[in-house]
């Protein structure tokens, strides 16, 4: 069992973030749990990379003196693997937000589909979301958003290494994905949607890895919280 002066010397923990649930909130739910467990008035923990409340999946959580590496962490490459529904946009690319826009499908093959991943490997220019935590002029970008006022959003330079469409039924296409750090994933299917011209939004989306860190040797918060816990609570 690893030790109160483990988790303050520094430990990386791999989450299996819940769907619903905010990368802070599974920090929160750790550190709740590690406080209860020592004892401890107070502990350092941080993610390393946000994932969103309707994703789930790998979330690197550093306790004490490792809260120093969330830099280091954070450049590594990670993969995804999720749903893009085409023949619709949503102003969020997600499902955070309802449909604005309804396309045609028609149109599509497989072959078509399959082909257009390639227009988005090696470095591209990727226009983050409206809907997003980047900050402007000290604000958020998603509360400019929800107040609709509209702002100049710079596009950044990001690497696609693999794209890879897992399989088709047709509005739903299931995909894997290998990025670099700073990659939004609802861009990345937003603009899939617009390169075959039929609109798209990500509508399921778990990140599976980060660098050599895999989502199959992750633990869910509750279930961390249980094998911390046991009967104490």
């Amino acid at each position: 069992m690893i030790t109160k002066e483990d988790f303050l010397n520094g430990q990386v923990l791999l989450v299996d973030k819940p769907m619903g649930w905010s990368s802070f909130q599974a920090v929160n739910s750790i550190k709740w749990t590690l406080r209860r467990k020592f004892d401890l008035k107070k502990i350092k923990v941080g993610h390393a990379g946000t994932l969103d409340p309707l994703a789930t999946g790998l979330l690197l959580i550093c306790t004490g003196k490792f809260t120093k590496k969330i830099q280091e962490l954070q450049g590594q490459l990670k993969e995804y693997t999720g749903t893009i529904t085409l023949g619709a946009t949503t102003p969020s690319f997600d499902l955070e937000t309802e449909i604005d826009q309804s396309y045609p499908t028609d149109h599509l093959t497989e072959e078509q589909i399959s082909n257009t991943t390639s227009k988005f490997l090696g470095k591209i220019e990727q226009q983050p979301p409206v809907f997003s935590a980047i900050k402007k002029d000290g604000k958020r970008l998603y509360e400019y958003a929800r107040e609709g006022v509209n702002v100049e959003i710079k596009s950044r330079t990001i690497e696609i290494l693999e794209f890879e469409i897992l399989s088709i039924s047709l509005p739903k296409v299931n995909f894997r994905v290998v990025c670099s750090k700073g990659t939004y994933i609802r861009s990345l299917a937003h603009d899939f949607g617009k390169a075959l011209s039929s609109g798209g939004y990500l509508s399921a989306l778990r990140r599976t890895k980060i660098g050599d860190y895999n989502v199959n040797n992750a633990l869910e918060p509750k279930r961390f919280e249980n094998q911390m816990l046991g009967d104490k609570r």
